[in-house]
């Protein structure tokens, strides 16, 4: 499978390390033209690099929709429309996993605004551009969480992924008629982030052993396996694939 994407526009949101920094680098390794998002303005600055000439940066607040419209018509002023959106702006924001009763109204409104609302802004601010084109692919990065339950327990966690694979089905009939594709990627377990990597090392060794084992292929993932999947939805190959999700794990 030969997959190009000369002449395509393509942000990235949560782009600036582990599975965003991955699909941005790809995307820009094929020929298309990124524009990677985020709050952390130093490591974006570290994708760019990575990424080389065909990547461009900004900083913005996904939460945020006047910022996300900075940050669309910034990549619709270089080109007719943006081609391609990965929405991947999420995570837990530094929370861990504790009793129902003990989470604050702001600590779950936080994690539904990085995860869910800001897939929604994004997805609003890029459908005008999309419609006149007749053309476009969005695909929202959720999680095994979304479909099971979370690994950390964190209830906001695995609500806003579901919401956002709700999303990810309601969009594409809405979006469809004008050739807009909507597809979702749900990762398993990767060591892609800080967070991650602070959540493989609370299991332990043997929580570890315990985990590969859990997966048919006995290994984790990589960030690039997320990408490749992302590349697949975003590409000719998926023109006449919609609504779906796929479930990058390695086998549960």
């Amino acid at each position: 499978m030969n997959l190009r994407f000369d002449g395509k526009t393509v942000v990235v949101t949560g782009a600036a390390h582990g599975f965003g920094r991955a699909i941005a680098v790809a995307f820009a390794g094929l020929g298309a033209r990124v524009w990677a998002c985020d709050i952390l303005a130093d490591e974006l600055a570290e994708t760019q690099r990575l990424c080389g000439k065909g990547c461009e940066t900004i900083r913005t607040d996904v939460g945020d929709p006047q910022q996300v419209h900075v940050a669309v018509d910034a990549a619709e002023r270089q080109s007719d429309q943006v081609h391609i959106l990965v929405n991947n702006a999420g995570g837990v924001l530094g929370q861990v996993g504790r009793p129902l009763e003990a989470i604050s109204p702001e600590e779950w409104r936080a994690i539904f605004d990085v995860n869910v609302t800001g897939a929604f802004y994004f997805s609003q601010a890029v459908a005008a551009g999309m419609k006149r084109g007749k053309f476009g692919r969005i695909i929202n990065i959720s999680s095994r969480a979304g479909l099971e339950i979370s690994l950390t327990g964190i209830q906001a966690y695995a609500s806003a992924k579901a919401a956002q694979i709700g999303l990810t089905r309601q969009l594409a009939h809405e979006l469809g008629p004008w050739g807009i594709t909507v597809n979702n990627v749900a990762p398993g377990f990767v060591r892609s982030n800080p967070a991650t990597e602070r959540q493989w090392q609370s299991y332990g060794e043997a929580g570890q052993k315990r985990l590969v084992a859990s997966i048919a292929l006995k290994r984790l993932g990589t960030p690039d396996d997320i990408a490749h999947a992302v590349l697949f939805f975003a590409s000719d190959y998926a023109g006449w694939i919609t609504g779906q999700v796929l479930s990058v794990d390695g086998g549960k």
